[in-house]
């Protein structure tokens, strides 16, 4: 058995077979092909070949083996594919060399031992047992969600994880603890029912806490979430994603909601294909993941001014992504929970009677009783909704609902157009909320040959997880790759630079095992590619010193350019 921990799981995790778990894939010869889970497409051309371990689309250029698979398609690190992998494998993480597990399997753990601890003070807790009940919640369901309770003192998790040996600075990296001005460490979460958050693959890297109305004196909130750690991004984690997601599949759509009580009272209730923000702002993320899944959507948040302006901004975001966003109105009740809450059957009738996300906007802002007049005072509402309508991503769904617009409002469907191109799209929400994300990992730029060498010798060891053996070879990469290699090394997934930030997602995304040979070959060529650049920069100063008729410059120079002879391969 090869050597390589990366290469022993490869030999026992077949690609196509472990894809099939993702994908639909139909035979193609040896090969298999099935429609990009990456980019939108109505004709497969992603390809996975089982003889080279790989899989390419040629729809978008994106591809790399298992472990690139798994990063990109659940937005996942390097270190943490690793761990799920091996353990699919049957792999244990402890024969792992420890530079591999990193922090990621550390703060893994401390999760869930955290999850155990909330979990047994529940059992001790009647007040929050009480709450729960009052809520609606049945047994079965706690036990499903894993939900708990943080007593009410300041150092009961702090205390349990040192008796249990562990470190309270590893605890203050989990997330699970903070420390005051003074330097004195106490729990994060007091008086709290707590909600476990799991990542796409069912990992607890966080938790929501819900402050009791006991405690409640006004000087917190009442619902804090982890903060963001190496194993917690909260702009890519939906809260019940990894249970509904094979529902979402099957129903080809998502019910999204605002808050953990929403979920598991909706859960209990019978709706399984449901997710919730946890009451974080939804990110183009959040919707990318949902997006694999399905393009069917409906919204419900919370029915006052806060809710409904989280909720316009998610419908704008999933419109402006292409989702068919249905709109949740609950007249009677405050969220979801309080519809469950009330009996299964008025949950269910408030999802059937969803309208169409512009109707929506249509009944707010131009309320049916305002009739076919038009008057100046609705202009800025007729313009909220021509901005709602540009906003769809579809033209022909956007012209649709221009009629529909026109028949409500008695104006023309050219002079509607004529308005709506005279509107600054920067003012659109969905455009603030897109602006502000990242560039996408695989942005588009021309590489010299230098970088596309310098990312594929990176590319090629991070499967290996171990750069020691380049640390004296760091000066011929190219200088971002030098800055990306200095972040692979500290265990880092990113930086103060976005664009540094899209170079390292970009050789973790391209990562591929190489023989040593081939390494080799690619350091080779990696040296002469960077004494050719430093040549060329050389000789432009030489002819800038000569012009200036700088002869100590030149000699200085001149003795550079001999000395890159000494180091050509």
């Amino acid at each position: 058995m090869a050597g390589s921990p990366v290469e022993q799981i490869k030999e026992k995790l077949e690609i196509a077979e472990f894809l099939k778990g993702y994908l639909e894939l139909r035979p193609a010869g040896k090969n298999f092909k099935a429609l990009c889970p990456f980019h939108r497409e109505k004709s497969p051309s992603f390809m996975v070949s089982p003889d080279r371990g790989s899989w390419h689309c040629f729809g978008c250029n994106l591809g790399g083996d298992i472990f690139s698979f798994l990063m990109r398609y659940e937005n996942i690190e390097f270190s943490e594919a690793l761990k799920v992998l091996a353990e699919k494998a049957g792999i244990e993480l402890q024969r792992l060399n420890p530079a591999e597990y990193k922090l990621f399997g550390l703060l893994y753990d401390l999760n869930d031992l955290a999850k155990n601890f909330f979990i047994k003070e529940l059992a001790n807790s009647p007040l929050a047992q009480k709450y729960l009940q009052d809520r609606g919640l049945k047994e079965e369901t706690i036990a499903e969600f894993e939900i708990g309770f943080a007593p009410n003192n300041s150092e009961a998790l702090n205390l349990h994880f040192l008796n249990a040996g562990h470190r309270p600075d590893d605890v203050l990296r989990a997330g699970l603890a903070v420390k005051s001005e003074r330097g004195a460490q106490f729990d994060r979460f007091r008086g709290r029912v707590m909600f476990p958050i799991y990542n796409n693959l069912g990992k607890i890297v966080g938790f929501t806490g819900r402050l009791l109305p006991e405690f409640d004196n006004g000087q917190s909130g009442k619902y804090i979430n982890s903060p963001e750690t190496p194993i917690f991004n909260k702009s890519k984690v939906l809260y019940g994603f990894s249970k509904a997601k094979d529902f979402i599949r099957q129903t080809n759509s998502a019910f999204l909601v605002e808050g953990q009580m929403d979920l598991v009272m909706s859960w209990q209730s019978g709706i399984k294909n449901i997710v919730a923000s946890s009451g974080t702002a939804l990110t183009s993320d959040h919707l990318k993941t949902l997006r694999r899944l399905t393009d069917q959507l409906t919204i419900s948040f919370d029915n006052d001014a806060a809710g409904w302006t989280a909720g316009e901004r998610a419908i704008d975001l999933a419109e402006n992504m292409d989702f068919n966003v249905k709109v949740v109105v609950f007249k009677d009740f405050k969220d979801a929970a309080e519809a469950a809450q009330a009996g299964a059957n008025q949950l269910r009738e408030s999802i059937l009677a969803a309208i169409p996300a512009p109707q929506f906007y249509f009944e707010k802002y131009l309320p049916e009783a305002s009739g076919h007049s038009y008057s100046r005072e609705k202009l800025p509402n007729l313009r909220a909704i021509l901005g709602k309508i540009s906003n769809i991503s579809s033209p022909i769904e956007q012209n649709f609902w221009l009629k529909a617009l026109s028949e409500r409002t008695g104006i023309a469907e050219k002079t509607l157009i004529e308005e709506s191109e005279k509107l600054d799209p920067k003012k659109s929400p969905s455009s603030e909320s897109v602006q502000t994300e990242n560039p996408s990992p695989d942005f588009k730029r021309n590489f010299s040959r230098r970088e596309l060498l310098s990312q594929h010798l990176l590319s090629s060891l991070c499967h290996q997880n171990n750069f020691s053996e380049i640390s004296d070879f760091a000066v011929y990469l190219s200088p971002e790759y030098q800055t990306v290699l200095n972040i692979l090394k500290t265990g880092g997934r990113s930086s103060a630079n976005p664009e540094i930030d899209q170079l390292l997602n970009l050789t973790l995304l391209r990562s591929t095992a190489l023989p040593a040979a081939e390494i080799a070959e690619v350091k080779k060529y990696l040296v002469y590619e960077y004494v050719k650049e430093k040549r060329q920069e050389l000789t432009e100063k030489v002819k800038q010193a000569e012009a200036k008729q700088d002869e100590k410059a030149i000699s200085a120079l001149l003795s550079e350019i001999n000395q890159l002879s000494s180091i050509a391969p």
